[in-house]
């Protein structure tokens, strides 16, 4: 398999006009009892692109898109790119805090909102750093219930129709993205518009098998590459579901690429399992992403008996990382799909690896496959970053490729720290096999050291699942005292099991050196995740203080 790819010298913001060339009148969003095509994507980013312009929107001032899933945050999001500004997605339901802090820190001149969180907003922003917040509901709001200060995205919008003429190019920022990173301290990752189009551009050789190639009009089309054989998606004739959250890189980035390949983007809002495997039935999905705890539930929902969901060619899992039994539960849930486990982080964009679905490469249960093109992955000694791990041995596992983004927005020591020489220390655990196939075994920050020995919360919570009385599992360590952390497992039982807590530790004993034996069993109606659908640790280490 070859791994150089060409990369257009474009922006982001050739996308929509070279995907209404390709796709035209074919649906490109559905949106409930909306639909989008490729055609008036084009023409409504354009609109967009042309006011945020007239409004004074220069290149690289930030757009805060403060959206959920819509027709609206796609427009908002390719419109900015076009107008040549940098967006900043943030969550809707974002605290208070969180939502100033992002505000202060990015200086967003505009933001797209909706009536839901408009409010949230307006507070956020009381010092009025925002010079307009443009309301993106759906068509037919109503404008005599719009506060002072507020417009409509129609408003906004009319009498615009061209698009917008920057001088931005691959260089630029596209993105910033706020990430915990390895530090758990929320920062703007500075993505590159060249960082986003290289990503993109990977994810259509790896998961599609076409190229992507400039003309001179700076628009791009795709090309079929040498050995494609047609095992992922195929463009032109694919359509998704979207239930992961657009603000999330592992969605956006997914998004851009999907959407490049002419496939259409039905959005499910809030995730429901019985809803989605309806959407996938009825639009014959034939590409599905998410992560681990949307594909725990839909896998082991009564309605994946009755449904033909016989369509989904590609069951993509990422954000986090996925336990073996709900990887094989997808595999008889979808099978005709070919199931793949990707890993990526928003510091490179969003892929990093994943098993190819073109070409030689082969699937490996476990693994989360090997780098995308032109991306050369290091696993170096934790105690000694010089020091290049042979495979098998575990350590910290560096990336460099050209989805590597530019680091830290006004962070320049921790960017320091983790950008280095073009490589990127993601801060998680790995090892490689003998092949080059990668295997991540935690973040660096959640492994425990129980006198003197590294334990790995990841290892355990796989075993933990594979118990019967086990619907999730969750491993953090508690503080005790001077043999360092103990592993301490927070339990959510199978629907009409029970959890005898004392059997569940004596089941993961029996399989694990005494080091890593489970020293505590907790049990929890459910465990807390982000809107990315990722356990939220934290929050568990903090219930083992109060508790």
């Amino acid at each position: 398999m070859s791994t150089e790819l060409n990369y257009p010298d474009i922006t982001m913001a050739a996308l929509p006009p070279s995907m209404a060339r390709m796709y035209g009148s074919r649906a490109a969003v559905v949106d409930e009892d909306r639909v989008l095509t490729y055609d008036e994507l084009d023409v409504a980013t354009a609109r967009v692109s042309a006011a945020l312009r007239a409004a004074g929107v220069g290149d690289g001032d930030v757009v805060l898109l403060h959206l959920g899933n819509s027709i609206e945050f796609i427009v908002c999001y390719y419109g900015s790119l076009r107008a040549g500004a940098a967006v900043t997605p943030v969550n809707p339901l974002q605290p208070m805090p969180g939502l100033r802090a992002q505000l202060a820190e990015t200086g967003a001149s505009i933001a797209f909102t909706g009536s839901a969180q408009l409010d949230r907003l307006l507070e956020a922003d009381s010092d009025h750093g925002v010079t307009a917040v443009v309301l993106a509901d759906r068509p037919g709001i109503d404008v005599e219930t719009v506060p002072d200060g507020v417009i409509t995205l129609a408003e906004f919008t009319a009498g615009h129709t061209d698009p917008a003429i920057t001088d931005v190019v691959g260089s630029d920022l596209a993105h910033l993205a706020f990430t915990g990173g390895t530090t758990g301290v929320s920062k703007g990752v500075r993505v590159l518009h060249r960082n986003v189009v290289a990503n993109v551009t990977q994810m259509v050789g790896w998961r599609a098998g076409h190229a992507v190639v400039a003309d001179a009009t700076g628009l791009v089309r795709l090309e079929s590459r040498d050995g494609a054989d047609g095992r992922g998606v195929v463009p032109g004739s694919a359509a998704t579901v979207v239930v992961s959250p657009l603000f999330h890189a592992h969605a956006l980035i997914n998004m851009s690429f999907l959407l490049l390949c002419g496939a259409t983007q039905v959005l499910a809002g809030r995730f429901d399992p019985a809803g989605m495997l309806e959407l996938i039935e009825r639009h014959r999905a034939t590409y599905v992403t998410g992560s681990p705890a949307m594909w725990h539930a839909l896998a082991s929902h009564p309605d994946v008996a009755h449904r033909d969901l016989t369509s989904v060619r590609v069951v993509s899992s990422g954000a986090a990382p996925i336990d073996q039994v709900t990887l094989e539960t997808l595999t008889s849930a979808f099978p005709a799909g070919a199931v793949v486990e990707g890993y990526g982080l928003t510091e490179a964009t969003c892929l990093v690896s994943s098993a190819p679905l073109t070409g030689d490469g082969e699937y490996r249960l476990g693994s989360v496959g090997l780098p995308t093109f032109d991306t050369e992955i290091q696993i170096r000694s934790a105690d000694d970053r010089a020091t290049v791990l042979e495979p098998g041995q575990r350590g910290e596992l560096w990336v460099r490729g050209p989805q590597v983004t530019d680091g830290y927005h006004n962070h320049p020591e921790i960017t320091a720290a983790q950008y280095v020489d073009g490589w990127l220390d993601t801060g998680d655990i790995a090892y490689r096999d003998d092949d080059g196939y990668l295997y991540i075994c935690d973040r660096a920050k959640d492994m425990l050291i129980y006198k003197g020995y590294n334990v790995y919360p990841r290892e355990l919570e796989e075993i933990l699942v594979t118990h019967p009385d086990v619907a999730a599992a969750a491993v953090v360590g508690r503080e005790a005292g001077s043999v360092g952390q103990e592993p301490v497992a927070f339990i959510v039982a199978a629907a009409g099991h029970q959890v005898d807590t004392h059997r569940l530790q004596a089941y993961v004993a029996e399989q694990v050196l005494p080091y890593r034996k489970i020293r505590d069993v907790l049990v929890v109606d459910s465990l807390p995740t982000s809107a990315a659908g990722k356990v939220q640790k934290v929050a568990l280490r903090e219930r083992l203080v109060t508790a």
